[in-house]
């Protein structure tokens, strides 16, 4: 049953709360772009939510395995509501911007729907903050790639390890705990139509970003083993000119 009672002013809060931190990144980077700022959002927002569903999942609970498509708890929906405000912010940013694809803006416009209809029906809370879980751990990490990238050091150790530690995260929690979540949620009887479906989108979603994840992976290792073995030829050359010198030496 729909309830009335939709938390408008927490997500109004939380939209104005994020916006003003933006402005506020703008006040202080002012020598860098609108999208370092906008991604200093992400990268806070990413931290915040990930710390505050992982304690309403597994600190407060119940866990989307065993509960889905039960009634919101107050702190699912104030979850909710931070989470819905931040989406909203950064929806109208790339709209402003244009600096995201349609996959990105599907993804965008499927958490913003997901979310509404979560406190709209005041159901199915524990299995959406599940997903917003599954779907920003990965986050912070993809926003530092960026700013290594800007900062001239992401063709590193470190840059290396922050790919490996997101390809990892996301095929583990995203496309592993994911897919045991979306069947629990296809099967749970309380869990309505609208959620299932919603469900499948996302779980689609994830799988068109784990595929061009999984091509970047394999782009990645095989330029870095031909980068790795060009290098171990040009030491082997190196070494055998340098004995041919010292046999000349010696004769």
């Amino acid at each position: 049953m729909i309830q009335t009672a939709m938390p408008v002013l927490e997500v109004i809060c939380s939209l104005i709360g994020w916006f003003c931190l933006y402005l506020l990144f703008c006040c202080i980077f002012t020598q860098r772009g609108p999208e370092w700022n906008c991604r200093l959002v992400t990268l806070s927002h990413g931290v915040l939510i990930v710390l505050l569903t992982a304690y309403v999942l597994f600190i407060d609970g119940p866990l989307p395995f065993t509960h889905a498509g039960t009634e919101n708890t107050e702190l699912q929906t104030s979850c909710l509501a931070v989470c819905l405000g931040y989406f909203l912010f950064d929806m109208g940013w790339c709209v402003r911007y244009h600096t995201e694809g349609p996959v990105m803006l599907a993804h965008h416009t499927g958490s913003i729907v997901g979310i509404l209809l979560a406190l709209l029906m005041g159901v199915s809370g524990c299995e959406t903050c599940g997903v917003i879980f599954g779907s920003e751990i990965t986050n912070p990490l993809l926003q530092t790639r960026w700013f290594l990238r800007q900062l001239g050091l992401y063709d590193s150790l470190l840059g290396d390890a922050v790919d490996l530690l997101f390809i990892l995260l996301f095929a583990t929690v995203r496309v592993g705990v994911g897919t045991a979540m979306f069947y629990c949620e296809l099967t749970s009887p309380r869990t309505t139509l609208i959620m299932k479906l919603g469900g499948v989108a996302m779980y689609g979603l994830a799988w068109v970003f784990m595929v061009d994840i999984a091509r970047f992976g394999y782009k990645k290792s095989r330029a870095k083993y031909k980068r790795w073995r060009e290098n171990h030829i040009l030491k082997e050359i190196n070494a055998q000119k340098l004995d041919g010198q010292e046999s000349g030496i010696h004769l």
